[in-house]
């Protein structure tokens, strides 16, 4: 009988162990880029070559579309979830432009002017004119409106390095060292968990995916169990999640995959 338990315990710990989310390649492209950006649902591919974002598109016949502002520096980060609003952030210069969805600028946030000055090193996107910020002087998260010059919201100090910033209209997700959280709209904590050795997330429909080393994993909504991602021997330099559509550049390739959690 002792036997028996022994080869249940082992045979449940093999199945959990081989519990994985499959991604099954749906084509490949060609892709001249220093950072892939992002695809979005109307097939708009963001990359940023030289120091300059493109959008490429098929509406363009060919023409990528670009912006450049060389007198704010490189580029830290690019957001393109609101599509009509697409934040560029320059932290050499603590600013931010946002663009339309043609890349003309619409609206110039500069954190140095603010009577309330914010030394900000991450940045997403909020609902209406907001922008999530990580505040380095008061270590706090800040639902910030850059047509009113307020905060709306903000978290209690988060001490700890944090690693990346994403968000949709209603939550916002923050990567520290130590820990992820999840925050509301009113700047509540609703999640913390451990950081197990992740650098970087990507957030589709409240999923998120986890980068660590050369893999990435997979942690669905409302669940506590993350699992691999199954993926050839693949070098990922950047990638991004829409729609249960992964999309992963290695420098030469951007690979398109259906993921598919079992």
């Amino acid at each position: 009988m002792k036997y028996t338990l022994y080869l249940f315990f082992f045979l449940s710990m093999s199945m959990d162990a081989q519990e994985f989310a499959e991604a099954s390649l749906i084509e490949k492209t060609e892709l001249d880029a220093d950072v892939f950006v992002s695809t979005n649902n109307f097939n708009n591919t963001f990359y940023v070559l030289e120091n300059v974002l493109f959008k490429h598109s098929s509406e363009t016949k060919g023409i990528d579309i670009g912006y450049n502002n060389f007198q704010l520096g490189n580029i830290t980060s690019i957001n393109t979830f609101n599509p009509l609003k697409i934040n560029v952030f320059y932290k050499d210069f603590n600013t931010v432009i946002v663009l339309d969805n043609r890349l003309a600028e619409i609206f110039k946030i500069d954190f140095n002017t603010l009577s309330d000055y914010k030394n900000v090193s991450h940045v997403a996107t909020g609902s209406d004119n907001t922008l999530w910020i990580f505040n380095e002087n008061t270590q706090q998260l800040e639902l910030f409106d850059y047509k009113s010059n307020s905060t709306r919201a903000k978290t209690l100090p988060i001490k700890s390095t944090v690693l990346d910033l994403k968000s949709n209209y209603n939550n916002c997700w923050i990567l520290t060292e130590k820990a992820l959280y999840v925050y509301d709209y009113f700047g509540n904590l609703l999640k913390k968990m451990k950081n197990q050795g992740y650098t970087s997330i990507e957030i589709d429909n409240e999923n998120i995916i986890f980068k660590k080393d050369n893999a990435l994993f997979y942690l669905k909504k409302d669940s506590e169990t993350i699992i691999p991602i199954s993926l050839p021997n693949l070098l990922i330099n950047q990638f991004h999640v829409t729609n249960e559509t992964l999309y992963i550049y290695n420098k030469e390739t951007l690979h398109k995959y259906q993921l598919k959690i079992n």
